[in-house]
């Protein structure tokens, strides 16, 4: 094929739309308007020299267990996965933590009373998750390759996290799962939030919660090394305001938000699709901060330092009102944290002897509310003297987010809320397509949504070559 192609942005869903596109023998450039490539999924020292910090995601269950990446030979590019003993902790005010264990049979005795309905929640997607995987990350099928999972797994999807909760009698599940099911940036009591906490602790069990060696950046580099050994070319610090500056392409795949592609290529859409693009609902922002430590976080359960994802909120009750709080518009009093502090496994991200760390919580979509205080007043909770080891902080606002990566609008971190009503189509009803023929949108904002996978990018990639072979 003679067709050259432009993908805009160089987050994980354009390097592989990028890549799925050359290795169909199209040339194609990629622009990327930052001065390094993979918009959330970047390494950069944000505190003091040395330290080595992980710009938006930290934890990739979903990166490990993606289709798509897991067919390309990134581990020929340098990517490492590293697996911390245990994916998650969850500590509680009584000094102890509820562990999640990425073995389901040893996950199902730790939970004591609750192990069996544990087991039985999740155990038919965790054996089934090479089926499981590629039906839950990828546009919603009229009807799926695996029927009788999938409506199993739908059953359970349109329930709320308090519901799927209830059916554990200790608090301690109780709270594990809703701290699970608050990845949805949903209130609890909302259908669709129960799917979140199921994938979550699927994913935890069939391929853990690994970081990358080196941080998130070598996620990035072997992409791009991926995509140059095709012929690709990536092009930094490119910023793209309109394509009328792009004359000679073909094709266009844009890894960004709905607002900003109908910045840059408005022009050429129909008034209807540009109608529906305005309607497209934003998702609640994060408040996030990088920390440089002189020494581990000092918890008071032990056990959290199994682990490099640390969630933060008491109590399913606690959780619950956190997030719905959010979903209202409010900044929380109480916020549900989310921690990451990949150095104890990683000795790449810091000095000898220090550490990294990084934690955030859910506000609204943009929001100018500082939670620096809540936020550390959460971490003093479960680690009492966590102050006396911060020697460095970067405070990220959700327009410090928004600046360092466009996608991040107002500090949305999932491409737009996913409730009900934008769960079946997003952007619109065509998904990828555009009511351009050669204009696609392949960000988070499309389906399966939010989480470093890659398959935006690959299925707005492949419905783009379909409608090239059938011109």
């Amino acid at each position: 094929m003679s067709r050259k192609a432009c993908v805009i942005g160089a987050g994980p869903n354009g390097l592989a739309a990028a890549i799925v596109l050359a290795q169909a023998g199209i040339k194609v450039d990629v622009l990327e308007a930052q001065p390094t490539a993979g918009g959330a999924v970047r390494t950069l020292e944000l505190t003091l020299p040395g330290f080595r910090h992980d710009f938006g995601s930290a934890v990739y269950p979903l990166g490990v267990g993606s289709p798509f990446f897991s067919s390309l030979p990134l581990a020929d590019h340098g990517l490492q996965w590293i697996h911390p003993p245990a994916p998650l902790s969850h500590p509680l005010d009584d000094g102890t933590a509820v562990i999640l264990e990425q073995n389901l049979d040893e996950a199902k005795a730790a939970l004591g009373e609750d192990g069996e309905a544990w087991d039985k929640l999740v155990r038919p997607f965790v054996e089934r998750w090479s089926e499981f995987a590629p039906e839950v990350l990828r546009p919603v099928p009229f009807i799926p390759k695996h029927p009788g999972l999938m409506t199993r797994f739908g059953m359970l999807a349109m329930q709320s996290a308090s519901h799927i909760a209830s059916r554990f009698r200790s608090g301690r599940t109780r709270a594990l799962f809703a701290g699970l099911a608050a990845h949805s940036f949903l209130s609890l009591d909302e259908p669709l939030s129960g799917a979140f906490g199921i994938l979550m602790a699927v994913s935890a069990h069939a391929v853990g919660w690994p970081i990358a060696s080196n941080g998130a950046q070598s996620i990035t580099n072997a992409l791009c090394a991926v995509l140059e050994n095709h012929g690709g070319i990536m092009r930094t610090s490119s910023p793209v305001h309109s394509l009328k500056d792009l004359p000679d392409y073909d094709l266009f795949l844009c890894d960004v938000s709905p607002e900003n592609l109908a910045k840059i290529a408005g022009d050429r859409f129909s008034r209807g699709y540009k109608l529906r693009l305005a309607n497209f609902r934003k998702g609640p922002g994060v408040f996030k901060v990088d920390y440089a430590l002189s020494s581990p976080v000092p918890w008071k359960a032990a056990a959290c330092a199994r682990a490099a994802t640390v969630h933060l909120g008491g109590t399913l009750e606690e959780i619950a009102a956190a997030e719905a709080a959010v979903r209202n518009g409010q900044a929380a009093e109480r916020p549900f944290v989310l921690l990451a502090q990949p150095s104890l496994f990683d000795g790449s991200r810091a000095p000898a002897g220090k550490h990294t760390l990084w934690a955030y919580c859910h506000v609204p979509n943009g929001s100018t509310v500082n939670m620096l205080g809540k936020v550390e007043n959460q971490i003093e909770r479960f680690a009492p003297g966590f102050g006396d080891c911060i020697l460095a902080r970067q405070v990220s606002s959700p327009a410090d987010l928004e600046r360092m990566d466009a996608n991040l609008a107002g500090g949305d971190i999932t491409g737009g809320v996913l409730d009900l009503r934008q769960f079946l189509f997003r952007p619109t009803s065509r998904h990828y397509a555009t009511s351009a023929r050669n204009i696609y949108i392949c960000s988070a904002s499309t389906p399966p949504g939010g989480g470093v996978h890659g398959m935006c990018g690959y299925y707005a990639a492949k419905m783009a070559l379909s409608r090239l072979h059938r011109k």
